[in-house]
């Protein structure tokens, strides 16, 4: 339970708790409207108890003694076009949430990569009694991926706080601080997911292990309760938020793009299969030999996703920019579909299309909704950013079907021939993938692609 002051205008206004008649609004004292960041301070707040983790809404930003609102830090823009500057190198800046909640990280979005960033973060509920958290006083240097502080790392743990102040030091080299975006994390209350993770491992664009490749979370790590709220965490929604911005770490050196996906992993963490090759971790299609099938983890197959599309890039190549993929089929080295979602900045309707891969040749690309232009104009029948929808993929010996559901009931529906594509050979083995995969290298390094999934079902013949 979480208690806050109410302040009763009734006595100002002459007027009994109970019964009497309506005020006079004439004769009524006009009441002045508090300044930016000037709201009313609760006298007691409650601890709040909850174990889970997703962005917190943020009321105002401003400079401390200043209350100037300062919207570019949490605006969700995270190019340079968006950045903020310290007016001096001490300078401290007040986080306002919308609601009291349990603070468990901050993610800052530092300007520049080069040099490592001075601070001190303190937690308050009132505005005047301030909670001092050692977690990290100097941020990394040279990170291609935003700074991630732990605000659980202290002796007391996380806090319940309404507000945050930042304390700016500038950076090593004594010039001020420039951020790009402020993120706070942490609940208000309990929420989850439905979403099934065992059968899937998750790849993020960090690099942990030191092996110049992004990370994989296995599957075990992954339904245990596994997150980074600069890639993956819990929507207040009850969905999984996926990020990922233009710079990171990559799969491998002959990946082009950076991605926070799923990969479909049928053993379900049993690691006596090989993550690749044609046993019970894949699934193969009908057409192939009967001994692969005899072999593989499941026949033909259908994704099911219900998601939201948060952003896309806005900066970059012009080919490049809005564009991201949201669902696969991958096969060895190929693959038999991508699901593209595309939203041009000067749209407010995001496009759907698809790529089937030819065996080790081209792609063939097929348009759902809209077109995959670079100067396509506003699809009337397209889906904005934060919309909810629905995709499935499903694969019947040679036929590939894709399917796409809008919020108003209308489906759009693109079936594929795949009878002489390749895929009926031997040692084909095939898994879904699901989540963002950025496909934009060459915009602002903080540019970023972010969805949230509703919904991932999979599903094989003999599975």
């Amino acid at each position: 339970m979480r208690i806050y002051t109410i302040l009763t205008l009734l006595s100002l206004f002459g007027v009994a708790s109970c019964g009497g008649s309506s005020p006079d609004v004439s004769t009524m004292p006009q009441v002045q409207a508090p300044e930016v960041g000037q709201t009313d301070t609760p006298i007691n707040i409650d601890d709040i108890s909850c174990e889970v983790n997703y962005p917190l809404t943020i009321s105002t930003v401003y400079v401390e003694n200043d209350r100037a609102n300062l919207p570019a830090l949490f605006d969700g823009n995270k190019t340079n076009e968006s950045v903020w500057i310290a007016p001096n190198l001490d300078t401290n800046i007040i986080i306002e949430l919308a609601e009291p909640a349990l603070l468990k990280a901050l993610i800052v979005t530092w300007q520049s990569l080069d040099f490592s960033h001075l601070f001190k973060v303190y937690t308050s509920k009132d505005k005047e009694n301030w909670q001092l958290l050692d977690s990290v006083e100097q941020s990394k240097n040279n990170a291609l991926i935003p700074d991630l502080i732990d605000l659980t790392a202290t002796e007391s743990q996380a806090t319940t706080a309404l507000f945050f102040k930042l304390e700016l030091a500038g950076n090593e080299v004594s010039q001020v601080s420039e951020i790009v975006e402020l993120e706070l994390f942490g609940c208000e209350q309990e929420t989850s997911h439905s979403i099934e993770l065992i059968d899937w491992y998750l790849s993020v664009p960090t690099d942990e292990d030191n092996n110049g490749k992004s990370d994989s979370i296995k599957e075990d790590n992954l339904s245990n309760g596994y997150f980074d709220p600069r890639f993956f965490t819990l929507s207040h929604d009850g969905g999984l938020r996926f990020s990922t911005s233009v710079s990171g770490y990559r799969t491998s050196t002959n990946t082009k793009y950076v991605r926070t996906e799923l990969r479909e992993m049928l053993r379900r963490g049993d690691s006596r299969y090989k993550t690749q090759g044609v046993n019970p971790n894949n699934w193969v299609f009908s057409t192939a030999p009967q001994a692969d099938q005899d072999n593989a983890g499941g026949i033909d197959g259908t994704l099911d996703v219900e998601l939201a599309i948060n952003n896309v890039t806005t900066t970059g190549e012009d080919y490049q920019i809005g564009r991201v993929i949201i669902g696969q089929i991958h096969a060895n080295d190929d693959e038999p579909v991508r699901l593209y979602y595309r939203k041009l900045p000067e749209n407010t309707y995001g496009a759907i299309y698809l790529a089937h891969e030819i065996l080790g040749g081209e792609d063939i690309y097929y348009e759902i909704i809209g077109s995959r232009s670079n100067s396509a104009s506003n699809p009337a029948n397209g889906i904005p950013l934060d919309e909810k929808f629905s995709y499935s993929i499903t694969v019947q010996g040679h036929e590939l079907a894709v399917t796409v559901n809008k919020i108003d009931g209308s489906e759009f529906t693109q079936v594929v021939d795949m009878s002489q594509s390749g895929y009926d050979q031997g040692d084909q083995y095939m898994y879904f993938k699901a989540g963002v995969y950025n496909q934009n290298n060459s915009g602002d390094p903080h540019d970023y692609v972010q969805a949230t999934f509703y919904q991932i079902n999979n599903s094989h013949s003999g599975y």
